[in-house]
């Protein structure tokens, strides 16, 4: 996360994985490939946050469940992260109002990028069914598509600006992403042996 501060206002950047709140005048901004963000405001109270994540599973497919599912939990995790924090700065949940983007299919199929081809479209669905889960209100979105997205979320008006990113710059973004969600994977992995320990000691204890 990258924090600039120019008097009162402050301009944040995010990388894959972050989250900000803030009830103070900012510009939160990120750069978004297959992974989606969620902008949510209180209107009232005027506080703001956006996240930035990415659903990782071994396998993914069209059908593939979101919520409820190992891809599911990153994704809850990632939105809970960000409602808390609001809440914590004085927002309530019940005035919560969404805008999302991202989930962008920037690679053709091929066989060496296997089910990643798939998360862009994941990302979509679960951003959607979680919000509509939480009854937080849609009241703007760009999902999906061919091309990277920079975003920019204001306080004040809650305005997000959106510039696609070009064709050259969209190879490179999905490289990223792909390199994020092969990560994400190996974290998941090297945790298992502890998790199936703990349930082996549950199931004979």
């Amino acid at each position: 996360m990258r924090i600039e501060t120019k008097g009162r206002f402050q301009h944040v950047t995010l990388e894959p994985g972050e989250f900000y709140a803030s009830p103070r005048p900012v510009t939160i901004s990120t750069l978004l490939g297959s992974c989606v963000s969620a902008c949510l405001y209180d209107p009232v109270e005027k506080i703001v946050g956006m996240n930035h994540f990415l659903l990782s599973n071994r396998r993914y497919a069209r059908n593939l469940p979101t919520i409820a599912s190992e891809a599911g939990r990153y994704g809850v995790h990632a939105m809970e992260l960000l409602i808390n924090e609001m809440l914590h700065l004085g927002a309530r949940r019940k005035r919560l109002m969404a805008k999302v983007f991202g989930g962008a299919t920037i690679l053709k199929q091929t066989g060496n990028i296997g089910n990643f081809f798939c998360v862009g479209e994941v990302n979509c669905r679960f951003i959607e069914e979680f919000l509509a889960e939480e009854r937080i209100p849609i009241v703007a979105k760009e999902l999906g598509g061919e091309k990277g997205r920079v975003i920019h979320f204001s306080n004040g008006d809650f305005t997000v600006y959106v510039r696609k990113v070009e064709r050259g710059s969209s190879e490179r973004l999905a490289l990223r992403d792909r390199n994020c969600w092969l990560k994400s994977i190996e974290v998941q992995e090297l945790a298992l042996p502890s998790q199936e320990l703990w349930l082996d000691e549950g199931e004979y204890g």
